[in-house]
């Protein structure tokens, strides 16, 4: 695997570049010191894995990675100094297709840190998914008959990778808070920014986000988040649950995994949605959900970030629709309505949303 180093401290890049050495299989592909050096690089020689600051003098890492996603696509890994000082731009980084984020290990601290061991322990899953896409797990998970759902709201499923976030905020930014339906979101990241993602979408949204905590049930007008490094999934008694297994899925928390756990409500009940993202999570997801008749949506090439994800489930047949991310909220304002009974119609607002 090669990778690139980019970072104007001189003692951060050393210590990166003894780290990618200490893995045989890791070379150092070339080294930029800022991010308009780093896109031009990028441009010349692609490699499979860039090591991004993000405070950098003449271009930061932010605008590098859009640069870089737009023009020579290829796996970011945000590496600053301090990743809470710096979430704000780390989701905005994200949202342009880095895939994640983690501390600069420290000098002093050794090449054996725990800092440098959840480095190499992130670059590895990046090799995986780089080397190799994942397909989705073999796995089924075994789903019991769903209890009576009376006054248990319409489930919204979106899953999301590699600029995810940023697509996800602007399908909830144009959602109405009295929404007649729960949206549940498993985007990948690490569970150390879960709440942070919380946070920063429920800025971009009048309804309300938090992350899906263990035995809690979704309700109407709410996103709930997945929020730690196990899959998140649906129990039969309609409340949130976390498993590790399958343990080998680089994909963590997995979309396929949630989707195969919604599997057993009625077809009525729920709308799949996948987004932007590296490899083939969700794909076989996607079309489990449409094969037991829900309503299925893949985001469309022009406004993907990384077309990996939703191209796996079109060429699955596992998409009824293929929108572009800004059509992606009229279309399930209109499924809700299709699906929903006429007494539930009449107690919904939807002027804020069909003024738009």
């Amino acid at each position: 695997m090669r990778i690139a180093i980019v970072n104007d401290m001189a003692m951060a890049v050393e210590v990166l570049r003894r780290i990618v050495d200490t893995v045989p299989a890791y070379k150092i592909a070339w080294i930029a010191r800022d991010g308009a050096e780093a896109v031009r690089k990028c441009a010349q020689d692609r490699p499979d894995l860039i090591l991004m600051d993000l405070i950098m003098p003449v271009m930061d890492g932010v605008e590098a990675t859009r640069q870089i996603m737009a023009k020579t696509p290829c796996a970011i890994l945000v590496v600053t100094a301090n990743v809470t000082v710096n979430l704000n731009k780390v989701y905005e980084a994200m949202g342009f297709g880095a895939l994640d984020a983690v501390n600069t290990p420290l000098m002093d601290k050794g090449l054996k840190s725990e800092a440098a061991k959840v480095l190499l322990t992130k670059i590895d899953t990046m090799d995986q998914l780089v080397q190799s896409p994942v397909r989705a797990p073999t796995i089924v998970l075994k789903t019991a008959h769903r209890p009576a759902l009376a006054g248990f709201p319409p489930l919204i499923a979106i899953g999301a990778s590699t600029g995810g976030p940023k697509a996800i905020a602007s399908i909830l930014a144009v959602l109405p808070s009295n929404l007649p339906a729960s949206i549940v979101i498993v985007q990948h990241i690490d569970h150390v920014f879960a709440e942070g993602l919380a946070s920063w979408l429920g800025q971009q949204t009048a309804l309300k986000v938090r992350i899906a905590v263990d035995g809690q049930q979704p309700k109407a007008g709410t996103v709930d988040i997945a929020a730690t490094n196990d899959h998140l999934v649906m129990r039969d008694n309609c409340t949130f649950g976390y498993t590790p297994h399958p343990v080998d899925l680089p994909y963590r928390p997995s979309v396929d995994i949630f989707f195969q756990s919604i599997l057993s409500f009625p077809a009525d009940f729920v709308i799949g949605v996948l987004l932007t993202g590296i490899g083939a999570d969700g794909a076989v997801g996607l079309l489990k959900l449409r094969e037991r008749g829900y309503h299925t949506i893949a985001q469309n090439e022009a406004t993907s970030v990384v077309f990996g994800m939703p191209k796996a489930a079109i060429e699955l047949n596992a998409a009824a629709e293929v929108l572009a991310v800004e059509q992606i909220p009229n279309a399930l304002i209109n499924r809700l309505e299709r699906d929903s009974k006429p007494e539930k119609r009449k107690s919904i607002d939807l002027s804020h949303f069909n003024s738009r």
